[in-house]
């Protein structure tokens, strides 16, 4: 059954373009997973069989017999939300914890060059010999590689841990279609919604724009051909319209009419090209630059010294990500600004899963329906860390309180622009390849950007790239 199983794995790549959720400290877009990493549990760890039934109403739950509960996650984002926010968890040390009676053990390894993916992988392989307490309990996995875990036998459907269809009613759809399996068992819960915003420099938006007012600044960036114009007028201002071209390119993958894989042949999307086409000009006009997301060079726009206009993201880059405990960053200064850009689109997200053979399930449950479905927890969250929570009346309720704003906005309520812009996610043009393949594009096109191959060879290196990884597809 193992080999089966694994067979089966490893033909499910990373879904959906999607970057980490961001935590307290930024981190690196996670690389594609090593696909020879994972295989399924032992027969007797199997997770139940998911069914329809399975997915309509909950199963009984064995009693929890467990007295440590592992956690395993990449940095502290899930960590500060447990330790602030669920009911009855004291902590110990930085890696430890209690809950009631049973222990919180924090296994945090930072996903740069795939480590946390590695080691969870390693971990996962061993649980159906490991001691009781040394098994998973449970993990978090992001929308790029979801499906790896998911649509296998490595995660329970909630419903194995008391989480009904009613539960989680109230959630957005998206997030629950991005951790259902193949037979349809929602199999992970999230805290937390990822639509984007365009987020941009007060400071300039006054001096180039006469105006730092989201009404007024959105008609300089209402659709991109207006975008590339102010680009242009930005550029004579000394700015960078924005830090590096990949900032542009996940609003335009998730505007995409068709999928990168079609059957099993490579497919560059109308779209897609579309921003090749934008960010080379753009390039060429020193309107932007082609450093990676997360390196120094792109953050460095997070300073007034940067000179950069906007970033492209959803609620967890505003807070967590640009700086906001940096004194002389323009987030500490409440110098930014949202609107809603040219397009919606979504960035990221942060999934909890429970592992297959955790003696720990009705714990697991109830940490997945707190943090996840209560919502009184969910406006707390939103009020103590500014972010975008998984419950639309919670939302509608915050979005139209008068009294509420995020200081990195200058105090600007913007979460009626998430609100409108959750409800136009749109993940039918997903494919199991979306990770490797956005990875890779991105990489390839840096080199036409700087000029080191044209756009016929950059794209040759993609496709090279991409059938290196899956042997199985052709261009």
């Amino acid at each position: 059954m193992k080999k089966k199983l694994l067979s089966a794995l490893l033909s499910v790549a990373m879904v959906s373009a999607l970057l980490v959720g961001c935590g307290n400290t930024a981190t690196t877009e996670a690389p594609a997973a090593d696909d020879a990493a994972v295989e399924a549990p032992a027969d007797d760890a199997a997770a139940p069989a998911a069914d329809d039934a399975a997915v309509e109403e909950a199963v009984e739950v064995a009693a929890d017999t467990g007295k440590v509960l592992n956690i395993y996650c990449w940095n502290e984002e899930f960590k500060s939300r447990l330790t602030d926010h669920y009911p009855g968890y004291t902590e110990t040390d930085a890696t430890h914890g209690t809950i009631g009676d049973v222990e919180v053990v924090w296994n945090i390894t930072p996903s740069d060059d795939n480590a946390y993916q590695n080691n969870l992988d390693e971990t996962l392989l061993a649980q159906a010999d490991a001691a009781d307490d040394d098994k998973v309990d449970l993990f978090l996995v992001e929308a790029d590689y979801a499906l790896k875990y998911v649509d296998g036998e490595y995660t329970l459907p909630v419903s194995a841990c008391g989480v009904t269809d009613a539960d989680v009613a109230d959630q957005y759809q998206y997030t629950k279609d991005v951790v259902t399996d193949s037979n349809g068992a929602l199999k992970g819960v999230s805290w937390q919604g990822c639509p984007g915003v365009l987020i941009y420099n007060r400071a300039a938006a006054t001096e180039v724009l006469g105006s730092d007012d989201p009404a007024e600044v959105q008609k300089a960036v209402n659709d991109w051909a207006t975008f590339k114009a102010t680009a242009a007028t930005m550029k004579e201002a000394g700015y960078k319209m924005t830090a590096t071209a990949n900032d542009s390119f996940r609003v335009f993958s998730n505007n995409v009419t068709s999928k990168w894989v079609e059957g099993n042949t490579i497919n560059v999307d109308a779209n897609i090209k579309a921003w090749v086409d934008m960010a080379k000009e753009m390039v060429d006009a020193g309107e932007t630059g082609t450093a990676d997301l997360w390196s120094d060079d792109w953050s460095a726009g997070f300073y007034p010294e940067g000179k950069v206009f906007c970033y492209f993201g959803p609620a967890w880059l505003i807070d967590f990500c640009m700086a906001a405990d940096a004194e002389d960053s323009i987030a500490h200064a409440g110098g930014w600004g949202a609107c809603k850009g040219p397009q919606g689109f979504f960035w990221g997200g942060t999934w909890i899963c429970a592992a297959t053979g955790t003696d720990n399930a009705n714990l697991v449950g109830d940490i997945m329906k707190q943090l996840t479905c209560n919502p009184d927890v969910m406006i707390e969250i939103v009020k103590a860390d500014n972010d975008f929570v998984n419950n639309k009346p919670s939302m509608e309720t915050m979005a139209a309180d008068a009294s509420y704003g995020d200081a990195v906005l200058g105090g600007q309520n913007a979460l009626g622009m998430f609100c409108e812009g959750v409800e136009t996610i749109d993940l039918s043009n997903l494919s199991n390849y979306d990770q490797g393949c956005n990875e890779s594009f991105q990489g390839a096109m840096k080199e036409y950007f700087d000029g080191n191959a044209t756009y016929e060879e950059a794209l040759e290196l993609f496709y090279t790239s991409v059938t290196e990884k899956y042997p199985e597809l052709t261009y």
